[in-house]
């Protein structure tokens, strides 16, 4: 018999189990489309922001990844109000096809030498869709899933939806690494690229197919019945006694720390492997995909042991580990995956010098001569220091370079030891980054795994869709979508590799301030008050 009474709550096995695959199988698709975007940014870049700077490129399609970021809460806003209203099962439904319609979008869009500036345009308006699609997605998964688990149970079955999103992650990293070698690198580059947008449109049918089996949740069926609803969710999510804070220390303490130290595993990692320490693409997806594959397991994990323990304290302590393992484990990454360019910059660091080293990392050309030396550098991912002088001059392991030319700079670069074009680790060496990878996954985990049952717990049910979407998107959208451009902005302002990583560092410092002021332990609470 596969149907028992747990307190208020009919537990159904067989349902519980399809509302688990059916709910975490749509937020992995969804997320795929999302993140997309992000593995590909170097080649959105060259197709939609063409400039004959990398960096360039790379900062305007971050700024374009930024944005879809920034319109989430409005979509958390408008579905939540929905989701409170009408229910959370077609809520979710919407969400799903307004995402997979605006992912094959990217995918179908003409490039900017075809349509001129109409190209980045329409790709803007699409990621827009998507931040919508976004906002009211994850929220609607995590409340349903919630409402229909068993009270001992709730972290565990939640950590599904939460190791979905990372799903999401991995799956773009799989579609684009197989679709590449597939189609080989030239087709790759013409056109071949489009077909993990394109493919969205085969897992929205996936998974609408599944998310149409599912009944409404048992909370909301309930509510309904009893004329509870809120009648303006979003004006009662701000002014329900004591929810503005309950609202403000979700957001900070909750999605804008976890959110931060999940993209600086997934997209600074990717980034830092791939631009700052040059190591080849597929080696890096390979690196950061498969330790996302064992370190999705944590996810369930920490949800699972946040039943026991609570949900409070794993959260404490992987905001603690992360600030004080994330430097020295980047440190140790970059000493590992690219030796040579580690021992280079240590024995002969790049020192450029001028009356005015402005640089702006967005500028197609530098206004300086001196900028220009930057800029130069910037596009190789090569560490410099500044210095004041009275004309531009540059040092490399304090050797004056005579020639400032880029041929002459790209030469003396070559009599130091600077490594040129990418590399590819070796297995011993690839394998001690892998771990350092796993590790930060974890700690990422301890912070994502019982988060989908804190906010849960933590709202209302009259109001909880927009009470815990508005907080998440604002906090994962703003903190943790402007991280990708915030960190690679600071790499190339400062020539420092490692600079984005402060970012992170005060992000999580903040949220672990307020979660220890402010945050309630939240497990156990009923679900239908």
């Amino acid at each position: 018999m596969s149907e028992a009474v747990a307190g208020d709550y009919v537990v159904d096995a067989r349902r519980d189990r399809l509302v688990i695959g059916a709910s975490a199988l749509g937020t992995v698709f969804e997320w795929y489309d999302f993140y997309i975007y992000g593995v590909l940014a170097p080649i959105i870049g060259r197709t939609f922001f063409p400039t004959d700077n990398p960096t360039v490129e790379l900062l305007y399609t971050l700024a374009g990844f930024a944005i879809g970021f920034a319109f989430r809460p409005i979509g958390a806003a408008l579905f939540g109000y929905l989701g409170d209203r009408l229910g959370r099962k077609y809520t979710f439904l919407a969400t799903i096809v307004l995402m997979g319609v605006a992912t094959a979008g990217v995918g179908l869009t003409p490039s900017a030498a075809s349509i001129g500036v109409a190209a980045p345009i329409i790709l803007i308006a699409l990621r827009i869709a998507q931040g919508l699609a976004l906002g009211g997605e994850y929220g609607g998964a995590a409340i349903y899933v919630a409402e229909h688990a068993p009270v001992g149970k709730r972290g565990f079955y939640t950590s599904f939806i939460q190791a979905g999103v990372i799903g999401g992650f991995i799956l773009s990293l799989i579609v684009v690494v197989a679709t590449r070698w597939l189609v080989g690198p030239a087709v790759w580059e013409a056109w071949g690229w489009r077909i993990p947008f394109i493919l969205s449109l085969a897992l929205l049918g996936i998974s609408l197919w599944m998310r149409l089996k599912l009944r409404e949740s048992p909370v909301f069926t309930a509510m309904k019945a009893a004329g509870a609803q809120a009648k303006n969710p979003l004006k009662e999510a701000f002014t329900y006694p004591g929810n503005a804070k309950r609202m403000l220390v979700a957001m900070i303490g909750i999605a804008a720390g976890f959110t931060a130290i999940a993209y600086t595993v997934m997209f600074q990692a990717l980034y830092f492997l791939q631009n700052g320490l040059h190591v080849e693409a597929g080696m890096a997806q390979l690196l950061v995909g498969t330790s996302a594959c064992l370190g999705m397991v944590s996810f369930v994990f920490f949800g699972w042991l946040s039943d026991r323990v609570g949900r409070k304290p794993p959260v404490l302590i992987g905001y603690a580990a992360l600030l004080l393992l994330a430097l020295p484990l980047y440190q140790f990454m970059g000493r590992t995956a690219n030796p040579a360019l580690e021992a280079a910059a240590a024995r002969a660091p790049v020192v450029v010098r001028g009356p005015d080293c402005r640089f702006d990392p967005f500028a197609k050309v530098q206004p300086t001569a001196c900028g220009k030396l930057l800029d130069h550098f910037s596009k190789r991912g090569i560490a410099y220091e500044k210095q004041a002088g009275d004309a531009p001059a540059v040092a490399i392991g304090g050797a004056a370079v005579a020639d400032l030319t880029p041929e002459g700079l790209d030469a003396a670069l070559a009599r130091a030891g600077y490594p040129t074009g990418a590399v590819t680790p070796d297995w011993p060496r690839a394998m001690l980054v892998f771990g350092a990878m796993l590790l930060l996954w974890c700690i990422s985990g301890a912070t994502y795994g019982p988060v989908a049952a804190l906010l849960s717990e933590y709202f209302p049910a009259r109001i909880r869709y927009s009470s815990l979407s508005i907080p998440y998107h604002v906090g994962t959208g703003y903190f943790g979508g402007f991280l990708p451009l915030i960190s690679q902005y600071l790499v190339a302002r400062t020539g420092d590799p490692y600079a984005g990583l402060w970012y992170t560092l005060a992000v999580v410092g903040a949220a672990l301030l307020t979660c220890l002021i402010a945050l309630p332990e939240t497990r156990g609470r009923p679900l239908d008050a």
